[in-house]
């Protein structure tokens, strides 16, 4: 059986690398920008005024679209493609996290491919690369902007769109953790417990291979080595530095070996009550795990090692053990809450939630196919 693997062409990492990015947009070109964004980075904390004086210094014009939201919708692609089109941007740049990527590779993808978004719903259905992306990160969990993944909510259905799709993949990816420095405890811990979801779940992924494993299991080892100091100190460099590096080995991963149920029944949960993903991914994973530990339970012991935990003697089903104890550990010392009721889902909603999971491209490759009622228990599972 042959494997394909994605990734952008080029991608800069590490302190101060966002200056390199302005300087290889130069040589590519490009005359203005549709920068995607948001009014937190835009207007609150000014990040975005970084991006635009690099873009200034290289002398590359541009237009800001800040109203994605954090649950990017296909209202904000439609907005911002109108703006692409009436400010006669020949490129895009999508500064931040993984909302502002996923929707401006929805805007890309449009820019190209003409139609509504909603019809590139799955895998591969577009026709066209899309306009030129270039994805600057400020956070070091998503992964989104080196995938060729993009999570839209459609507002009428209430439901969050998977759009898989080789033609998304951004053609510069830059990952600088100066720009990091200042993201909340929080996001800090979201984003990061959204990259171990990331690894994970390629790991045990049913399309993993020798090259996703490695990126996986490396992206495991540094997330659990340093997202505590980045959400204890978010001015600790090497432990921002070290996510850096970790959601991108975990986006090389999942990119290539796809996800699971977690990621599955989490966009269920942030299309229909407005949730943060990465936390619903948090409380997801373990409950999730528990349920394939029935059939890879050797590849959750894989997990538990590169945690940190010693499973020499250990059987493979005590390894698996070991490894979601680990997870459930990670995520309660970086004050991720404990169940999905918490955050406001609602029993009467599970059958619906399960019902939509089930039809989401990233459970196909989920180690253990589910029933309804399994995922139903799932949910259950994860309210408190």
């Amino acid at each position: 059986m042959s494997y394909t693997f994605f990734m952008p062409q080029t991608s800069l990492m590490g302190s101060g690398c966002l200056s390199d990015a302005g300087e290889q947009v130069k040589t590519l070109g490009f005359k203005k920008a549709l920068i995607v964004t948001d009014k937190v980075l835009n207007i609150d904390v000014k990040l975005v005024d970084k991006l635009t004086a690099v873009l200034k210094k290289n002398g590359i014009d541009y237009a800001v679209f800040d109203e994605t939201k954090p649950n990017p919708t296909v209202t904000n692609v439609n907005d911002g493609l109108k703006m692409l089109k009436n400010s006669g941007c020949d490129f895009v740049i999508s500064f931040g996290g993984g909302s502002p990527h996923d929707c401006a590779k929805g805007i890309a993808l449009l820019a190209t491919n003409g139609g509504d978004i909603r019809d590139y719903e799955g895998v591969n259905r577009s026709g066209k690369p899309q306009l030129p992306l270039i994805a600057v990160n400020t956070t070091a969990g998503t992964a989104s902007e080196m995938t060729i993944f993009s999570i839209i909510t459609d507002e009428e259905r209430h439901i969050k769109m998977a759009l898989v799709d080789k033609h998304m993949t951004p053609i510069l990816a830059v990952n600088d953790p100066d720009l990091m420095i200042d993201m909340p405890a929080s996001l800090t811990a979201a984003t990061g417990m959204d990259a171990l979801t990331h690894a994970v779940e390629a790991y045990v992924s049913t399309a993993a291979t020798p090259v996703t494993d490695a990126c996986a299991l490396h992206a495991i080892k540094l997330i659990s080595q340093h997202l505590r100091n980045a959400v204890k100190n978010g001015k600790d460099m090497e432990a921002r530095d070290k996510m850096a590096y970790a959601e991108y080995l975990a986006g090389m991963a999942f990119n290539n070996a796809s996800l699971g149920y977690v990621h599955a029944m989490a966009h269920q949960l942030g299309g229909f009550y407005d949730l943060p993903h990465g936390v619903c991914n948090a409380i997801l994973l373990p409950r999730v795990q528990e349920f394939n530990a029935a059939v890879v339970p050797g590849r959750l012991k894989d997990v538990a090692d590169a945690m940190g935990i010693t499973v020499a003697g250990l059987s493979d089903k005590e390894g698996a053990s070991k490894a979601i104890e680990a997870i459930k550990k990670l995520s309660s010392d970086v004050n991720i809450p404990s169940g999905i009721a918490e955050l406001g889902a609602k029993e009467v909603d599970l059958p619906i939630l399960a019902e939509n999971a089930l039809k989401d491209a990233c459970g196909a490759t989920n180690p253990k196919q589910a029933t309804l009622d399994e995922i139903i228990q799932i949910f259950k599972n994860s309210m408190k």
